[in-house]
């Protein structure tokens, strides 16, 4: 393959959908990998180092990111790559790194270490695929429950091969979500919502939830900064090919990979009810 900057076009798949049918399967194909690897490793950590006050890192962290960074640049050694622990990967030699341009793989290898490394199994492997800066193929696997959720641009969101939508339900007081918020007046916020819904829940592994509004499990997704590229990549596009809207929490595009770490924030829910989270948090 080329460095080329190209941008997304339209590629036959099964059933008529649209979508980079090579880059999804390899995704698919590669997440599941890994999450073997994790699976292998599960509650035998030998080593855990922190890398914040709140964060820490397994040496699974970097076996799960080797393997699918070495698979990448075995198949596609010309793309870019943006992965957790290892940071920002030039393609071609001399280039700077450019990561709004061309091909760009956005790694997460263990989103959720702080639950791996406590034994609770709530966590996933994240792989993304980006044209031009933009989320095009995305997966999300979950090796405790053997379900890898899929989607790429112009198809619908998967789960194991079977196409899921978004929650239905009536009723904003049915809903149970997903949820972070912080920063000023968070109280009050977080008030609002609450009284809105019938439940929040925090996983600890924010690309799980957020893949999980893709088949209703959480009804809607909602984080106020604190997440990464790696975070939403994928499960964002999956939530988005779902039916879900996905936006920034003051309702602007959800997804620039020129932003800072930790410094993204995301609102995910079904259509009809996505304007009153905004208005919610204002």
């Amino acid at each position: 393959m080329t460095a080329e900057p190209v941008v997304p076009s339209a590629a036959p798949m099964e059933d008529g959908e649209i979508g980079w049918p090579d880059e999804l399967a390899f995704s698919i194909g590669i997440a599941a990998e890994a999450g073997r690897l994790l699976m292998d490793r599960y509650e035998r950590v030998e080593q855990i180092d922190y890398k914040s006050a709140r964060d820490v890192v397994t040496e699974v962290d970097h076996l799960s990111e080797k393997l699918i960074l070495d698979a990448i640049r075995s198949t596609w050694p010309a793309d870019g790559i943006l992965a957790e622990e290892s940071g920002e990967h030039t393609a071609i030699k001399g280039e700077p790194p450019e990561l709004g341009r061309g091909r760009t793989w956005v790694i997460d290898p263990l989103d959720g270490t702080i639950n791996y490394a406590n034994g609770i199994p709530v966590f996933c492997v994240s792989v993304a695929f980006l044209v031009d800066g933009v989320p095009t193929v995305g997966v999300v696997h979950d090796p405790t429950r053997h379900e890898t959720f899929s989607a790429a641009i112009g198809g619908p969101a998967r789960v194991n091969g079977m196409v899921v939508t978004a929650s239905d339900k009536e009723r904003l007081s049915d809903f149970v979500i997903s949820m972070g918020l912080s920063g000023r007046a968070v109280a009050s916020r977080a008030r609002n919502v609450r009284k809105a819904i019938r439940v929040p829940r925090s996983m600890g592994s924010a690309a799980l939830a957020l893949a999980y509004v893709a088949n209703g499990r959480f009804d809607a997704f909602i984080q106020q900064g604190g997440l990464s590229a790696w975070d939403i990549a994928a499960a964002g596009l999956i939530a988005e090919r779902s039916g879900a809207i996905v936006t920034d929490i003051a309702g602007h595009d959800w997804f620039d990979v020129a932003r800072a770490a930790k410094s993204f924030g995301i609102v995910a829910a079904p259509r009809g009810h996505h304007a009153a989270f905004l208005e919610l948090l204002r």
